[in-house]
């Protein structure tokens, strides 16, 4: 029996939240896996890297995070052997769209500390890439890690078969003092990155906001493509990269506003970057991140947003929606999706967050069959487990207003919006596809057999719920990552021919 490919014969339609079914729930079956934090297309199969127990990570490294009830179990202190054995371990799962299967081809190995104790090597895989060095005989898949604080550093790990991952990078790439690599872009031969987060516990600033290059990943040979922060102290990450036209865009973390740089990478490094965009697009602190980038239709599109899901409690930035700007090749820019000043209008007529306040970030974009797809995270959820006391007087009049059951019952879970134009958006799910504790889209994968999306979904495995005026943990089957395929014919996706 051979299996025979149907392609859509209408490329252009869209697809709407009837289009899409879950392939993976519940984390693979262990909720602790929270994030879909990386994924990539690789010899015919898609590819998951995990991150595990987030919020139970919050709650031991970011005390400054307010939260009433804490909205998870955590019954295992972090480094403690329970919590690092069966809680802290991060995944890379592969699935075949052919036959329907799920395998786990990677977990975490287990370290020692200095002090002789045992603890998880890999807390999560945040950013994937396949790329062909001048060692690969044909692309490899690399890997980003996110490391422990007692660990030594982030790694970049390489695979040839899918199964099999060696690591071919110092910890900390070139030994710098991070935590985390976020970003893996191909670009003009060389593979980029950049330190996204470092030890103290805030996984967006790194103190290290410098790209970095390698030809030869496979070899381990990087060097610095850009000067610390672009000259800017106030530029504390380099979070986002993405190459457009000529060049080479990098948009920064700074809570003044994000700023957007670029450079068409040649010469010597490290290279010579121009600036681009200041202050958050004229939006000061409220764009304090340049969150997500894409391509689409000859523009670079960019999603904004305030770190810790739309209010930054440490520097009191938010809470706001998120915004979308368009960049040209001429370096100009338009407010597609945002909040009305100096004279600009958004040109989709939606005001910041997709009129939602608790749009924090526009945390991935993707595009498919000529759609751009934009996801959020959306923490409305996350009210269910915090008093009003002495939080923002916006917040506190939206939530008395509307009332806060009723807010998490009918906006809780993030948003997907799609534009065939960049001006005129779609919805395709306001409430996380029927799964209120689906937070945030982390990332989107167009391939030939439809876009794929993986959420980030901390609830689990056992989540707090109010029974009788009492707050109690309860196991929750809707906890944990999940995976979403979405094309516009399942009936004609796959054919059988005898």
């Amino acid at each position: 029996m051979t299996q025979v490919r149907i392609f859509n014969p209408e490329p252009n339609r869209g697809l709407s939240e009837a289009n899409f079914r879950k392939i993976c729930k519940n984390g693979f079956g262990d909720g602790n896996n929270a994030y879909a934090h990386s994924m990539a297309w690789f010899n015919g199969h898609l590819y998951v890297g995990t991150t595990r127990a987030n919020l139970c990570l919050i709650r031991s490294s970011m005390p400054h995070v307010k939260i009433d009830m804490w909205p998870v179990e955590c019954p295992h202190k972090v480094y403690t052997p329970e919590f690092e054995r069966n809680w802290a371990r991060a995944e890379i799962w592969r699935y075949n769209p052919v036959i329907k299967h799920w395998e786990r081809v990677f977990q975490a190995p287990m370290t020692l500390a200095k002090e002789g104790d045992e603890f998880s090597r890999d807390l999560g895989y945040r950013g994937m890439a396949v790329f062909q060095g001048k060692s690969d005989p044909e692309p490899a898949l690399y890997v980003s890690t996110w490391s422990r604080s007692r660990a030594n550093g982030p790694l970049i790990m390489r695979t040839e078969d899918g199964k099999n991952f060696e690591v071919v990078s110092k910890p900390g790439l070139v030994g710098l003092p991070v935590t985390s690599l976020r970003l893996l872009i191909p670009f003009k031969g060389r593979l980029f990155t950049a330190p996204t987060s470092a030890t103290g516990g805030n996984a967006n600033t790194s103190g290290v906001a410098q790209v970095y290059e390698s030809s030869d990943p496979a070899k381990g040979e990087w060097r610095a493509a850009s000067d610390r922060g672009f000259g800017d102290p106030e530029n504390r990450t380099i979070f986002e990269l993405r190459g457009f036209g000529d060049y080479l865009y990098a948009g920064t973390v700074n809570n003044n506003g994000f700023q957007i740089w670029r450079t068409k990478a040649e010469g010597e490094p490290p290279y010579h970057w121009t600036n681009v965009i200041t202050n958050g697009a004229g939006r000061g602190s409220l764009n304090q991140i340049a969150a997500s980038m894409m391509v689409f239709k000859d523009a670079l599109y960019v999603g904004t947003g305030i770190q810790n899901g739309g209010y930054d409690h440490l520097n009191k930035i938010g809470p706001a929606g998120a915004e979308i700007i368009r960049i040209h090749h001429d370096g100009s820019w338009d407010l597609l999706m945002g909040d009305i000043r100096d004279g600009r209008y958004p040109l989709s007529g939606l005001s910041a967050g997709f009129n939602n306040l608790c749009n924090g970030y526009v945390w991935r974009m993707g595009v498919h069959d000529g759609w751009l797809y934009a996801g959020t995270m959306e923490w409305s959820d996350i009210m269910c487990y915090i008093s009003l006391e002495g939080r923002p007087d916006k917040t506190v009049r939206m939530l008395q207003q509307v009332g806060l059951e009723e807010i998490v019952k009918y906006q809780g879970g993030f948003e997907v919006w799609r534009t065939f134009d960049g001006e005129n958006w779609l919805p395709v799910t306001r409430q996380g596809f029927g799964n209120v504790y689906n937070y945030g889209v982390r990332n989107f994968i167009s391939t030939s057999y439809g876009l794929f999306i993986g959420t980030a979904n901390p609830f689990g495995p056992r989540v707090a719920v109010r029974q009788e005026g009492k707050w109690t943990y309860v196991d929750n089957p809707n906890g944990g990552l999940e995976i979403l395929q979405g094309t516009l014919d399942w009936d004609s996706q796959l054919k059988t021919e005898v």
